[in-house]
């Protein structure tokens, strides 16, 4: 069986990772397949229709490019540590005319029958998937409509369940990935394992193909990661302040400020582990907001939005993985083909 690179016909190993959000547009998408590689567009958030027009809008530049999911695995938020919190980040939220008091518990599956139908209805080259794994069944329909089909895991055990549900490949997400973490058990937040024993663990549990990710920004740390059993990996954070990067203005600014100085693992934004820059809000809430995805998300989304169109960093949720100091403002064809140069 020909390997997932070589099948898709993608020669740079270094991939551009799905960034939900904002971040990741078509334009990033087609600039790394410019750069040799493959872009993932984010459908995670995004409406089935607004998904479409994105993949139209690529596939007519006649590039190779994936589509990422969000897998359902509801973590439903206990009611009254709903309220608690809402009361408690209240204050944030009328700083932009906000009641987040007045806010009900929305716990969704992000549009998930609606968007796998489209990707069975006009397959995509790639689909991986984050969060969860999907059924057996869904797998195989991707499959069968010659979608190369790739699932996100945390851990040995994780790459066990990935690898019996039927995927191609996998991306093995480490602990020092920006943005919410892959985790099957977000109750849980991921032990701090480097990517590289990450990477010799599983591949020492499955052999499938393996994506890696986590904290990759320069040319010998995407060198490690294929001499420990790689056969791409994938970048987000490290294009975060790329031109063709969607990134909002204030976390572009928050990624350039000397000032900043680390990331943490938060719920505070979504209910979610997830590796972000520190700053007012997770300084305020991390200790205090509760498990509760996709609940927690809803509830600070208008505020974060607010927060964004002011330039306000303090109250935005400014994801970014370890190696958030590499990321430069220039062509992501020129980020991703130096990432490269060592391999």
């Amino acid at each position: 069986m020909a390997s997932p690179r070589d099948a898709l016909g993608v020669d740079n190993p270094v991939l551009a990772a799905p960034m939900a959000g904002g971040p990741s547009t078509p334009a990033l998408v087609a600039a790394a397949a410019g750069a040799s590689g493959l872009g993932f567009l984010a459908g995670g958030y995004k409406t089935p229709d607004a998904l479409a027009e994105q993949i139209t809008e690529v596939r007519d530049q006649g590039v190779t490019f994936g589509v990422n999911l969000f897998a359902p695995n509801p973590l439903p938020v206990d009611p009254g540590a709903f309220r608690r919190y809402a009361a408690t980040i209240a204050p944030e939220a009328r700083a932009y005319g906000l009641d987040a008091r007045a806010a009900g518990i929305v716990e969704d599956d992000d549009h998930w029958t609606d968007k796998i139908d489209l990707l069975l209805a006009e397959p995509v080259p790639v689909v991986s998937f984050t969060f969860g794994i999907p059924d057996a069944a869904v797998i195989a329909a991707l499959r069968a409509a010659g979608t190369l089909v790739v699932l996100t895991v945390t851990s040995p055990a994780e790459a066990r369940l990935a690898a019996g549900a039927g995927a191609d490949a996998l991306a093995v997400q480490a602990s020092a990935a920006g943005g919410h973490s892959g985790t099957l058990t977000p109750q849980h937040v991921p032990a701090p394992v480097p990517l590289t024993d990450l990477l010799r663990r599983i591949r020492e549990t499955v052999s499938l193909p393996l994506f890696a990710a986590g904290g990759l920004a320069t040319p010998a740390g995407v060198a490690g990661a294929l001499r420990a059993g790689a056969e791409a990996v994938m970048v987000g954070t490290v294009l975060l302040r790329a031109d063709e990067a969607g990134t909002s203005r204030p976390h572009r600014a928050a990624l350039a400020d000397p000032t900043r100085h680390r990331t943490v693992v938060t719920r505070a934004f979504t209910g979610r582990p997830a590796r972000a820059l520190s700053n007012r809000f997770t300084d305020h809430y991390g200790g205090l907001a509760p498990s509760g995805y996709p609940a927690l998300h809803h509830l600070t989304r208008p505020i974060r939005q607010a927060a964004a169109s002011a330039g306000d960093a303090e109250r935005i949720n400014l994801w970014a993985g370890t190696g958030y100091r590499h990321a430069i403002a220039e062509p992501a064809a020129r980020i991703l083909r130096r990432l490269a140069s060592h391999v």
